[in-house]
């Protein structure tokens, strides 16, 4: 232990190891935000711990059975010279379920009639076992992802660990800033909608064995969220604009 702290070499690859979970931990933490934003703020909060705990313990447990998450890589069979391995499979599936959930979730957002959206109105009857059944899938799918990725990039057991519980404690921190935050604004939550397309689109085409740059994708999501941002606080200004005006109109 003593070896690997004095090892310059450990530390870098601590450093971008958890640098690269964080990263990777957005598609987790988006996923989590936009299915909670339904659901009355107290259980939002337990829903979002829930799934967040679960993101961690299963991290660990595929860490722990490194030997069995390698194995996942092999191939199962071959399809039209394509060759699927477990990992595949699961990226396909988890995949194409982002797809149904963003797709459906953005349909119920312009389908709902008016006032629904407000901050504090829950018309959608979130079932909250539901949404638990629903993290507890996807936070298998992006576990994998983020351990296989882990695998690949530092050798030491130890360095994983400590990456992976950094990550999350990031995670967890974010959780709640983030979640409200997507709850309060529309447009906002359409953004994170269309991410997780956009995610799930990279997800079947790692499956397929072809590998979307996760640089593109981020680089996109936060040019448009910084663009997002923008608009936020030019709602916000106009609308205290507006407010002094009619409050100077009554004097």
């Amino acid at each position: 232990m003593l070896a690997l702290l004095s090892d310059p070499n450990v530390w870098a690859a601590l450093a971008t190891l958890t640098l690269l979970e964080i990263v990777l931990g957005i598609d987790n933490l988006v996923f989590i935000s936009v299915l909670t934003s339904r659901l009355p703020e107290a259980k939002a909060r337990r829903a979002r711990a829930i799934g967040l705990s679960l993101a961690f313990v299963f991290r660990v447990i595929l860490l722990a059975g490194l030997t069995f998450v390698i194995g996942l890589t092999a191939t199962v069979f071959s399809f039209w010279g394509n060759d699927f391995s477990w990992r595949d499979i699961i990226l396909i599936g988890g995949g194409l379920f982002l797809l149904a959930k963003g797709t459906h979730e953005i349909h119920t957002e312009v389908e709902s009639q008016d006032g629904e959206d407000e901050p504090g109105v829950k018309a959608v009857a979130a079932s909250f076992g539901l949404i638990i059944a629903q993290l507890i899938i996807i936070d298998i799918v992006f576990s994998l992802d983020s351990i296989i990725t882990a695998i690949g990039m530092a050798e030491q057991l130890e360095v994983m660990v400590a990456a992976v519980v950094i990550a999350m404690v990031v995670m967890f921190i974010s959780a709640g800033p983030v979640g409200r935050f997507i709850a309060e604004h529309p447009t906002t939550k359409m953004l994170a909608l269309a991410f997780l397309l956009l995610i799930g689109v990279a997800l079947v085409a790692d499956g397929f064995e072809f590998h979307i740059p996760r640089g593109y994708i981020y680089f996109a999501m936060a040019f448009a969220g910084m663009v997002e941002v923008f608009n936020v606080i030019a709602v916000r200004n106009r609308r205290k604009k507006r407010e002094r005006h009619r409050h100077m109109s009554t004097l």
